[in-house]
Protein backbone atom coordinates (compact mmCIF):
# COMPACT_ATOMS: atom_id res chain seq x y z
CA UNK A 1 0.00 0.00 0.00
CA UNK A 2 2.70 2.68 0.80
CA UNK A 3 4.15 2.23 -2.86
CA UNK A 4 1.17 2.66 -4.30
CA UNK A 5 0.74 5.82 -1.99
CA UNK A 6 4.31 7.08 -3.65
CA UNK A 7 3.70 6.52 -7.01
CA UNK A 8 0.51 7.90 -7.05
CA UNK A 9 2.18 10.88 -5.32
CA UNK A 10 4.99 10.86 -7.53
CA UNK A 11 2.79 10.55 -10.75
CA UNK A 12 0.78 13.70 -9.45
CA UNK A 13 3.70 15.54 -9.12
CA UNK A 14 4.97 14.99 -12.51
CA UNK A 15 1.92 15.91 -14.15
CA UNK A 16 1.90 19.22 -12.56
CA UNK A 17 5.66 20.38 -13.07
CA UNK A 18 4.71 19.26 -16.61
CA UNK A 19 2.03 21.62 -16.89
CA UNK A 20 3.46 24.53 -15.10
CA UNK A 21 6.85 24.15 -17.23
CA UNK A 22 4.50 23.75 -20.00
CA UNK A 23 2.59 27.04 -19.35
CA UNK A 24 5.97 29.14 -18.40
CA UNK A 25 7.73 28.01 -21.36
CA UNK A 26 5.36 26.38 -23.83
CA UNK A 27 4.69 23.14 -25.34
CA UNK A 28 7.17 22.46 -27.89
CA UNK A 29 10.10 23.85 -25.70
CA UNK A 30 8.91 21.46 -23.02
CA UNK A 31 9.06 18.62 -24.81
CA UNK A 32 12.68 19.73 -26.43
CA UNK A 33 13.64 20.01 -22.81
CA UNK A 34 12.24 16.02 -22.01
CA UNK A 35 13.91 15.15 -25.16
CA UNK A 36 17.02 16.98 -23.84
CA UNK A 37 17.18 15.40 -20.43
CA UNK A 38 16.41 11.94 -21.86
CA UNK A 39 19.74 12.21 -24.28
CA UNK A 40 21.75 13.45 -21.10
CA UNK A 41 20.68 10.70 -19.18
CA UNK A 42 20.98 8.11 -21.70
CA UNK A 43 24.97 9.50 -22.35
CA UNK A 44 25.36 9.78 -18.72
CA UNK A 45 24.31 6.20 -17.97
CA UNK A 46 26.54 4.34 -20.41
CA UNK A 47 29.65 6.33 -19.68
CA UNK A 48 29.11 6.14 -15.81
CA UNK A 49 27.88 2.43 -16.44
CA UNK A 50 30.94 1.62 -18.56
CA UNK A 51 32.98 3.17 -15.94
CA UNK A 52 31.77 1.52 -13.18
CA UNK A 53 31.75 -1.92 -14.81
CA UNK A 54 35.76 -1.12 -15.51
CA UNK A 55 35.94 -0.22 -11.68
CA UNK A 56 34.42 -3.67 -10.92
CA UNK A 57 36.72 -6.06 -12.54
CA UNK A 58 39.46 -4.00 -11.81
CA UNK A 59 38.53 -4.59 -8.01
CA UNK A 60 37.59 -8.43 -8.97
CA UNK A 61 41.40 -8.35 -10.20
CA UNK A 62 43.34 -6.94 -7.12
CA UNK A 63 40.88 -9.17 -4.75
CA UNK A 64 39.22 -5.94 -2.87
CA UNK A 65 35.83 -5.57 -2.14
CA UNK A 66 34.25 -3.90 -5.04
CA UNK A 67 31.76 -2.13 -1.95
CA UNK A 68 32.19 1.10 -3.66
CA UNK A 69 30.94 -0.18 -7.10
CA UNK A 70 28.48 -2.17 -6.28
CA UNK A 71 26.94 0.70 -4.84
CA UNK A 72 27.52 2.98 -7.69
CA UNK A 73 25.91 0.45 -10.29
CA UNK A 74 22.76 0.10 -8.01
CA UNK A 75 22.50 4.11 -7.98
CA UNK A 76 23.12 4.22 -11.41
CA UNK A 77 20.66 1.61 -12.66
CA UNK A 78 17.98 3.72 -10.23
CA UNK A 79 18.59 6.58 -11.64
CA UNK A 80 18.24 5.48 -15.74
CA UNK A 81 15.19 3.82 -14.44
CA UNK A 82 14.48 7.25 -13.06
CA UNK A 83 15.48 8.78 -16.39
CA UNK A 84 13.41 6.27 -18.71
CA UNK A 85 10.01 7.45 -16.85
CA UNK A 86 9.04 9.96 -18.52
CA UNK A 87 8.79 13.57 -15.98
CA UNK A 88 11.03 16.49 -15.34
CA UNK A 89 11.10 15.56 -11.57
CA UNK A 90 11.99 11.90 -12.40
CA UNK A 91 14.69 12.99 -14.92
CA UNK A 92 16.25 15.95 -12.02
CA UNK A 93 16.43 12.97 -9.78
CA UNK A 94 17.76 10.63 -12.61
CA UNK A 95 20.57 13.03 -13.38
CA UNK A 96 21.91 13.26 -9.45
CA UNK A 97 22.03 9.83 -9.13
CA UNK A 98 23.86 9.62 -12.24
CA UNK A 99 26.93 12.50 -11.72
CA UNK A 100 29.75 11.66 -9.78
CA UNK A 101 29.71 13.64 -7.01
CA UNK A 102 26.04 13.68 -6.03
CA UNK A 103 26.57 9.95 -6.33
CA UNK A 104 29.36 10.20 -3.29
CA UNK A 105 27.34 11.49 -1.23
CA UNK A 106 24.27 9.27 -1.93
CA UNK A 107 26.52 6.35 -1.48
CA UNK A 108 28.03 7.45 1.72
CA UNK A 109 24.59 7.87 3.14
CA UNK A 110 23.53 4.29 1.75
CA UNK A 111 26.48 3.10 3.55
CA UNK A 112 25.89 4.59 6.93
CA UNK A 113 22.29 4.09 6.68
CA UNK A 114 23.24 0.30 6.19
CA UNK A 115 25.46 0.16 8.95
CA UNK A 116 23.03 1.86 11.41
CA UNK A 117 20.83 -0.71 10.76
CA UNK A 118 23.21 -3.80 10.69
CA UNK A 119 24.28 -2.40 14.29
CA UNK A 120 20.94 -2.35 14.95
CA UNK A 121 20.21 -5.97 13.95
CA UNK A 122 23.06 -7.24 15.75
CA UNK A 123 22.01 -5.79 18.72
CA UNK A 124 18.68 -7.05 18.56
CA UNK A 125 20.33 -10.64 18.33
CA UNK A 126 22.69 -9.98 21.15
CA UNK A 127 19.69 -9.67 23.56
CA UNK A 128 17.87 -12.54 21.70
CA UNK A 129 20.93 -14.44 22.75
CA UNK A 130 21.37 -13.42 26.09
CA UNK A 131 17.32 -13.38 26.82
CA UNK A 132 17.62 -17.45 25.60
CA UNK A 133 20.94 -18.18 27.62
CA UNK A 134 19.00 -16.75 31.17
CA UNK A 135 15.98 -18.97 29.96
CA UNK A 136 13.07 -16.57 29.23
CA UNK A 137 13.11 -17.26 25.56
CA UNK A 138 13.11 -21.04 25.66
CA UNK A 139 10.98 -23.17 23.48
CA UNK A 140 9.13 -20.26 21.96
CA UNK A 141 7.63 -20.88 18.80
CA UNK A 142 7.98 -18.48 15.93
CA UNK A 143 5.10 -16.11 15.29
CA UNK A 144 2.80 -18.47 17.36
CA UNK A 145 3.81 -16.97 20.57
CA UNK A 146 3.32 -20.28 22.44
CA UNK A 147 5.93 -22.25 24.64
CA UNK A 148 6.76 -25.71 23.62
CA UNK A 149 6.84 -26.87 27.04
CA UNK A 150 3.99 -28.80 28.28
CA UNK A 151 3.57 -29.56 32.07
CA UNK A 152 2.94 -32.82 33.34
CA UNK A 153 3.70 -36.46 35.13
CA UNK A 154 4.87 -39.20 33.80
CA UNK A 155 4.09 -42.43 34.98
CA UNK A 156 6.00 -45.92 34.53
CA UNK A 157 4.34 -48.62 34.55
CA UNK A 158 6.36 -52.07 33.60
CA UNK A 159 5.17 -55.65 33.02
CA UNK A 160 5.95 -56.68 36.24
CA UNK A 161 3.26 -54.73 38.07
CA UNK A 162 0.71 -54.89 35.68
CA UNK A 163 1.13 -58.58 36.77
CA UNK A 164 0.91 -58.59 40.38
CA UNK A 165 -1.66 -55.43 40.10
CA UNK A 166 0.81 -52.82 41.39
CA UNK A 167 -0.06 -50.33 39.39
CA UNK A 168 -0.35 -47.99 42.04
CA UNK A 169 -3.63 -46.02 40.76
CA UNK A 170 -1.68 -45.00 37.32
CA UNK A 171 -3.59 -45.07 34.59
CA UNK A 172 -2.00 -47.61 31.62
CA UNK A 173 -0.78 -45.92 28.72
CA UNK A 174 -1.35 -47.86 25.43
CA UNK A 175 1.42 -49.50 23.44
CA UNK A 176 3.75 -47.18 21.59
CA UNK A 177 2.82 -47.27 17.99
CA UNK A 178 5.11 -48.57 14.93
CA UNK A 179 6.93 -46.15 12.61
CA UNK A 180 4.45 -48.45 9.52
CA UNK A 181 2.26 -46.91 7.59
CA UNK A 182 -0.82 -45.93 10.57
CA UNK A 183 -1.69 -42.52 10.64
CA UNK A 184 -0.60 -40.09 13.44
CA UNK A 185 -2.61 -38.67 16.34
CA UNK A 186 -5.02 -36.13 15.83
CA UNK A 187 -4.92 -33.59 18.77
Amino acid sequence: MPVFVVLLIAGVVEISVLVVVGQAIGVLPTIGLLAASAVLGAWLLRREGRRTLQEFSEAARLRRPPERELSDGVLIVLGGLLILLPGLVGDVVGLLFLLPPTRAVLRRRLQRTAERRSRAMHERLRAQARAASAGTYRGRQAGTGTDDVIDGEVVSVTEDDEADGKSGGATHLPPPRSSGSEEPPRG
